[in-house]
């Protein structure tokens, strides 16, 4: 049993987004975490007060440490492809932090500096002006959400390649092909198309689809 001086609040929280993203938020407790960290249930509240402290400190963690792939400043269009895809790892690095974000408000300065400021301020550094900023933003983030969601049960829409995910995506063909034509056949004349349905390419295309949109809007930066 390990002793309470290797307890520590940032070991709390990388067990609980360790259990988190195994097995969901319902199922995260206070027992379960002291067990990962092999010590009794009363050691934690050594450092925190409640389960949903616990929870503050798994979104702080995860939002205050968001990284963006680098893109040129003065190309508005990479600055917004760049966000979209720190959003979508993040999520897929901590899958529940898409529960987290959609049920809790954080509000600590960590959080607000990461997952927030960082963003906004690469997006007004690019030239978008700061209303189309903010919608920038909300897209983003809640398309990264909803994406990120949608794709987290259906692992055949993963990237990689490797085995398991093939024999998931030739098993999701077969599925549409074999539906009865006469109900569903839109479905089955594309059914080789529709497992690409949660890929990453889709979540790819709806944000190049969005910059495009964004674009034209944009003012004309002075050279």
């Amino acid at each position: 049993m390990a002793r309470k001086s290797s307890v520590s609040l940032e070991r709390i929280v990388e067990a609980a987004l360790k259990i988190a993203d195994e097995v969901g938020l319902d199922d995260l407790t206070i027992r379960n975490i002291a067990s990962e960290l092999g010590v009794g249930p009363m050691t934690l509240y050594g450092y925190v007060r409640s389960k949903d402290e616990i929870l503050d400190a798994m979104a702080d963690h995860v939002l205050g440490g968001i990284t963006m792939p680098e893109a040129d400043p003065a190309d508005p269009g990479a600055v917004l492809r760049a966000a979209a895809t720190g959003f979508l790892a993040m999520m897929r690095r901590h899958p529940s932090i898409v529960q987290l974000m959609t049920s809790r408000v954080t509000m600590s300065m960590h959080s607000m500096e990461g997952g927030l400021e960082g963003v906004l301020a690469r997006f007004l550094e690019a030239g978008i002006p700061p209303r189309t900023a903010v919608g920038c933003y909300s897209f983003l983030i809640t398309y990264s959400l909803g994406f990120a969601g949608y794709q987290h049960p259906r692992p055949w829409g993963h990237t990689g390649g490797d085995g398991e995910v093939e024999e998931l995506r030739r098993q999701r063909r077969h599925f549409y092909a074999s539906l009865p034509a006469a109900k569903f056949p839109s479905v089955v004349s594309i059914a080789d198309e529709l497992v690409d349905l949660p890929a990453d390419a889709q979540f790819h295309f709806g944000v190049e689809c969005f910059i495009a949109s964004v674009l034209p809007t944009l003012p004309a930066r002075e050279v």
